[in-house]
C-alpha cells in the first residue's frame, strides 16, 4: 500500500545518513522502489522501515562501494636548499607533485595530498627547514581511497561497534 511508501523512503535516508562503510554517509546513489507486499496483520510503518533500511544496505554493499577522502591542494615555499627535503616528505605522505615554480621567496612546490596525511605537517615543516619554510592547503576534490586505507577505517570502525 502506498501509506508504507514514506516509511520504505525513512529506512533507505537513514541507512545512507549512518553508511554502509565505517559510519560515512552514502553520496550520489539514487535509490527507486519497484514494488512490494504486506500482510494485512504483520505490516507496520516500523517493519517497512527496516525491509527499506535492510534491502539499501544489501543493494549497496553488492555494489560494492568506495571510501572517498579529502584531498587537498598544498602549495609549499621553501628555500631551495629544502628543497629535495621537502618533496620528500610530500611524496611520503602520499602526495602528488603538480608542479614548482621559482618565486621570491625560494622555490615553490604546488601537490595534491590526502587530508589525513597532512595532519602535523606544520611542525614536520618547520623542523626540517628550521622554520624557514611556509605552506597553505586548500580542499580540492574527494578521491577513491586506497584499499589498505578504506579497509583500516572500517577495522577501526567496526571495532567501535563491537566494544
Amino acid at each position: 500500500p502506498r501509506e508504507y511508501i514514506p516509511a520504505v523512503d525513512k529506512g533507505v535516508q537513514e541507512q545512507m545518513e549512518n553508511g554502509v562503510l565505517a559510519g560515512y554517509p552514502v553520496i550520489d546513489v539514487k535509490v527507486t522502489l519497484f514494488d512490494g507486499s504486506y500482510h494485512d496483520v504483520d505490516s507496520s510503518e516500523m517493519a517497512f522501515k527496516l525491509a527499506g533500511s535492510r534491502c539499501f544496505r544489501q543493494g549497496a554493499l553488492n555494489a560494492k562501494p568506495a571510501l572517498l577522502e579529502p584531498i587537498m591542494k598544498v602549495e609549499v615555499t621553501t628555500p631551495e636548499d629544502y628543497m629535495g627535503d621537502v618533496m620528500g616528505d610530500l611524496n611520503r605522505r602520499r602526495g602528488i607533485l603538480q608542479g614548482m615554480d621559482d618565486t621570491a621567496a625560494g622555490k615553490s612546490v604546488k601537490a595534491e595530498v590526502p587530508l589525513a596525511e597532512m595532519f602535523g605537517y606544520a611542525t614536520s615543516l618547520r623542523s626540517m627547514t628550521q622554520g624557514r619554510a611556509t605552506y597553505s592547503m586548500e580542499f580540492a576534490k574527494y578521491n577513491e581511497a586506497p584499499s589498505s586505507i578504506a579497509e583500516e577505517v572500517a577495522s577501526k570502525f567496526n571495532g567501535k561497534i563491537e566494544d
